[in-house]
């Protein structure tokens, strides 16, 4: 029997997070599809990548354009359901103890983007196609914990200040006194970040810099602690609606993007 693509311990996450429906003072219909129901929607079309009117009603979860509009990705994004979910599910693997502060890898990606839209630009690597790239902070087990967006044509570095803040805080495990933490001790990136601005922007959130050197390292191997990150992207290619970026709004494609980290934070909670 396949298992259901929102399980009872998931909704449970999610449920305490969605704002509540908003008022209908001059009366209206009541909702026909359940969120619940309307988010397995969703999840159906992130991992299959199928395009929102192909999504069969006969999962119950109403049509396409009904996820897409009323519990789909543009409006829980602006609510910002989906970052609190990434969130709390983080926390709860820092509760755990399951994230590692000492090494973090930092490493970007593009996939193409045949429609256009915000966030995209020529991509130099694929004949100057238009595409998106995916910058994202894994710790040394490759949990994300962090991702921005950028087009093709944006170079890699240029992102590394603000994708190193857009690590949330977590609370310490075990009740323990002190900050949150938000910063990793040492931060691993490629030859694409050999830049002095690069280390001193890492210098001045604490962080101590282990960028490769151009001219110096090897490009044929990964090194120790980098290849982790290139599993973590690998791990979000799988969601084939993130394989290919068909959404023009930036804001579609992001909630999309950061349902996927969720999703990947949620299956090693369970592990």
């Amino acid at each position: 029997m396949n298992k259901p693509l929102v399980s009872d311990e998931l909704w449970a996450i999610i449920a305490a997070l969605m704002p509540p429906e908003r008022p209908k003072p001059k009366g209206g219909r009541p909702r026909s599809v359940p969120d619940r129901a309307a988010l397995a929607g969703i999840l159906f079309v992130l991992k299959s990548g199928i395009p929102w009117q192909m999504l069969p009603q006969e999962k119950g979860s109403g049509s396409g354009m009904t996820c897409w509009r009323r519990s789909g990705a543009a409006g829980r994004q602006q609510a910002g359901v989906w970052t609190q979910v990434h969130h709390a599910l983080l926390q709860r693997l820092q509760d755990a103890g399951r994230i590692d502060w000492e090494r973090a890898s930092l490493d970007s990606a593009s996939v193409p983007a045949p429609g256009g839209g915000e966030a995209t630009g020529k991509d130099p690597t694929n004949r100057g196609k238009l595409g998106t790239k995916r910058h994202i902070v894994v710790d040394s087990n490759g949990l994300l914990l962090a991702v921005t967006v950028s087009g093709s044509n944006v170079h890699d570095s240029m992102l590394l200040e603000a994708t190193v803040d857009a690590i949330r805080p977590l609370r310490l495990p075990d009740k323990r006194r002190g900050r949150p933490r938000k910063r990793p001790v040492k931060l691993h990136t490629d030859k694409g970040y050999d830049f002095p601005r690069c280390r001193r922007t890492l210098r001045q959130r604490g962080i101590i810099p282990r960028i490769a050197r151009r001219g110096i390292e090897s490009s044929e191997r990964l090194g120790r602690f980098r290849w982790i990150v290139e599993r973590t992207l690998s791990w979000l290619n799988r969601f084939r609606r993130l394989k290919v970026r068909y959404e023009r709004r930036a804001d579609i494609h992001q909630a999309f993007l950061t349902l996927g980290c969720a999703l990947i934070c949620w299956r090693a909670v369970n592990n």
